[in-house]
């Protein structure tokens, strides 16, 4: 199975004042997520350009440079059915619920174009809706590789129509446990902030005020461990990326084993992000309303376990 590729980015900046003088290659390496080998590469193609000329990768920025970047379409990658070990907790002629375990990512990309949730979908379920694209067949949301727990994929257009538009009018209930740092202080609340890109690491999300999207995670406090950690429970209104790991860590309380947005420091022996989507619900195109239930997997338990022997000892 071929995939098709996927359109060409289109990105811009401005320097601005604290950025005068800066080598081009090491501006946009700090912005777009790419090495500078591979940015003097755009370069060298003509895909970089300042106020609508090429320049060389040692560049040095001029106030009010307008930066304009295209980063091209991938190159077509191969997806093969594989007969991945696979979780199904439902399946019919419509839709599967599938209870991802941490470590596997959902779809293919860059460097990863096997072993993925897609492959084995397509070795389990080969009758996946097309909407979603070559690359994600029958992916109505997503989980991030190392967080556990419920997704629906759907089986049809019809159903992934259906489905994305309950997830759009918000009456799909996504529901997490997550294990945080610290004693979160009030037993419940909701985090409304706007969620958008970082500004100078492009696989990473942070709260932006001006140029966010609007995001709203509610939380209920589960299990207190004295000043250590808790346990709280994330509802999802709305689905930015990683937007329970970035709310969190934005009330300061970050998620137990986030390498991106958590604590180099008292992680449990957890070898990944302690969130788990636990609860999945949402009205089935043809048979109504339906919940699913996923327990905790065992690295999550372990983790419980210590955080309770710590709190003890502390």
């Amino acid at each position: 199975m071929t995939a098709s590729k996927q359109p060409a980015e289109k990105l811009e900046f401005i320097c601005r004042e604290p950025d005068v003088g800066t080598r081009l290659d090491r501006y946009l390496a700090e912005r777009i997520g790419q090495t500078r080998s591979q940015i003097k590469r755009l370069i060298d193609s003509g895909l970089i350009t300042i106020n609508g000329s090429t320049v060389k990768a040692g560049y040095s920025l001029k106030i009010s440079d307008h930066i304009e970047v295209v980063i091209p379409e991938p190159a077509p990658l191969e997806l093969e059915p594989e007969d991945l070990e696979l979780e199904i907790v439902y399946q019919d002629a419509d839709l599967a619920v599938i209870n991802k375990p941490a470590g596997l990512v959902v779809h293919p990309g860059a460097g990863n174009a096997r072993g993925t949730l897609v492959n084995a979908l397509l070795f389990h379920c080969p009758d996946l809706s097309g909407i979603g694209g070559k690359l994600r067949p029958g992916i109505v949301h997503r989980l991030d590789k190392d967080t556990s727990g419920l997704l629906v994929v759907a089986k049809n257009d019809h159903t992934h129509q259906e489905l994305a538009a309950q997830i759009k009018a918000r009456t799909v209930k996504r529901h997490y446990l997550a294990l945080v740092h610290g004693r979160v202080k009030n037993e419940q609340g909701i985090i409304d902030q706007p969620i958008g890109r970082h500004p100078h690491d492009r696989k990473k999300m942070v709260v932006r005020e001006e140029q966010g999207r609007r995001a709203i995670t509610e939380f209920e406090v589960k299990e207190h461990f004295g000043d250590l950690y808790t346990l709280v429970e994330c509802r999802l209104q709305t689905g930015r990326t990683h937007q329970i790991r970035v709310h969190l860590a934005a009330i300061n309380h970050p998620v137990v084993g986030d390498p991106a947005y958590g604590r180099k420091h008292g992680n449990l022996g957890c070898k990944r992000q302690l969130l788990h989507a636990f609860y999945l619900a949402f009205s089935h195109p043809r048979c109504g309303w339906m919940d699913f239930h996923a327990d905790l997997p065992a690295d999550f338990q372990k983790a419980l376990t210590r955080a309770r022997q710590a709190n003890r000892q502390a």
